[in-house]
């Protein structure tokens, strides 16, 4: 037997109103005049904290700018930072790191627009790897809710495009195995459109979690926390085990 829930939902709703009354019917009206103000007022806000994020975009982009000018004086900043990573560490291969050694600079910088994208810039000192100065990594968010990302193609110095250049053909948003090189994450996604839930989760990685605070990385803080957090739970467990012996022997003693 097939159950109508159309008819018994029609049949539910009819119920209701007769039982609402005019005076019902009424304030269902204006609480629905209500809510629709309550809308505008959350459009509002949400324009404001728009206003009030790229006011203060402004104001951080010398703060970071200092930083990076310090970070330059630190020999091996870069590469010591995203091998302390948990997430981005695993995706430098050995040869990989030789090539971080030369990176000078990194930028992660949000368009004047903060809801249509950000780029990430990678500054190299001349090496005898490839021949661009810097690397980019733009995200472009567009109306229709996909992301359009394009990286730089790298110009590798002859011999080296085979070594780092990885697989330009990859598809989806799955990082490749470690033995691939993390340069081919500029050329893997590049003129692709992300959508349908999918992100490029190392450019995200990189600009909410390594970007506001490299310092915590390059100290290996992270790690840290971790094991001191590690260190409560033992704590703990040891604890509960000296409260278990004490519980055990009292009952011996009765």
């Amino acid at each position: 037997m097939v159950i109508d829930n159309s008819k018994k939902l029609k049949t539910a709703v009819e119920e209701n109103a007769q039982q609402i009354g005019t005076g019902g019917v009424f304030s269902i009206e204006k609480l629905q005049e209500v809510q629709d103000e309550l809308e505008k007022v959350n459009e509002q806000a949400s324009e404001e904290v728009l206003e009030i994020e790229q006011k203060y975009n402004e104001i951080r982009r010398p703060v970071y700018e200092k930083r990076n000018e310090l970070i330059k004086s630190i020999p091996d900043f870069w590469v010591t930072a995203f091998l302390s990573h948990p997430a981005l560490g695993e995706l430098l291969n050995v040869e990989d790191q030789k090539i971080f050694k030369y990176l000078d600079s990194l930028d992660v910088e949000d368009f004047k627009d903060v809801t249509s994208g950000y780029s990430l810039t990678f500054i190299f000192k001349p090496n005898p790897y490839f021949e661009d100065s810097k690397l980019v990594k733009t995200y472009t968010f567009l109306d229709e809710g996909s992301t359009k990302i394009t990286g730089t193609a790298i110009k590798w110095k002859e011999g080296m495009g085979a070594a780092y250049g990885g697989n330009p053909e990859m598809k989806g948003n799955k990082r490749p195995a470690s033995e691939d090189s993390f340069f081919s994450w500029f050329s893997e996604t590049q003129l692709k459109d992300i959508a349908d839930g999918l992100s490029d989760e190392v450019g995200e990685i990189i600009k909410e979690d390594l970007w506001p605070n490299p310092l915590k990385y390059f100290n290996n803080e992270a790690d840290e926390e971790d094991s001191d957090g590690g260190e409560d739970t033992d704590e703990d467990g040891e604890d509960e085990e000296d409260n278990d012996d004490d519980d055990e022997e009292d009952e011996d003693d009765g």
